[in-house]
């Protein structure tokens, strides 16, 4: 209970029992406070206080060991993508041979392959097929294709299908010749299809006396 009276004309605060025991209840309150925040604190100085040093060794030899193991999980993983692939492009090889058995039997089959010597004299652009009259390939060649052709390379440029017995054969060569003109030329040749599998190899060489090109046909059984 809190009175006010007037004491000399100056207001005076009396306090009484109950306003005592409040008091105290409050400063009991802001101590407590205090001691908790001195606690928490210290809590934490504790917890920010620098590690030992082995304790940091002991976690650099764990970050090390996790390292060592984490190379080790991607080079097995590297290893099995390097194997799986080998073993996806034996795959595609084999079913290449098999697509090739299936579409063209031995006994049927006949490639057609072309190849250059030298190549002074022309220029190769483009190689054109005919069997029998009928167009059966026009390929295209690129710098590249030439290039490789001209470092002994011999190109596949067509398979097919052939009955037993005689078939012509015309091939058209288009490209760059003496002076740099545009060239084109055929050679004609009927070819013999027997038992078994034939490669016809169509070669382009440079007629040094003429200085022009010339193109041979070759058969092989």
């Amino acid at each position: 209970m809190i009175e006010l009276v007037r004491t000399t004309g100056v207001p005076a605060l009396v306090v009484g029992q109950a306003g005592e025991s409040k008091v105290t209840r409050l400063r009991f309150i802001c101590i407590a406070g205090v001691l908790w925040l001195v606690g928490s604190f210290a809590a934490v100085a504790q917890d920010a206080a620098p590690l030992s040093s082995d304790t940091m060794m002991a976690d650099a030899q764990s970050m090390e060991i996790d390292e060592a193991q984490a190379r080790q999980e991607f080079r097995s993983l590297d290893e099995n993508v390097q194997s799986l692939k080998k073993e996806v492009l034996d795959l595609n090889r084999d079913l290449f041979l098999l697509e090739e058995e299936l579409l063209f039997p031995a006994n049927s089959q006949v490639a057609f392959f072309i190849s250059m010597d030298v190549g002074e004299y022309f220029d190769l652009d483009s190689v054109n097929l005919k069997i029998d009259g009928k167009e059966v390939s026009n390929y295209l060649y690129t710098q590249r294709e030439v290039d490789a052709l001209l470092r002994g390379g011999v190109h596949r440029v067509h398979m097919e299908n052939l009955k037993v017995g005689e078939h012509e054969l015309v091939a058209v060569f288009t490209g760059e010749g003496p002076h740099v003109r545009d060239y084109r030329r055929g050679a004609t040749v009927n070819i013999g299809k027997g038992i078994g599998a034939k490669y016809v190899e169509l070669e382009i060489t440079d007629r040094v006396k003429k200085q022009q090109p010339e193109f041979v046909i070759k058969e092989w059984e």
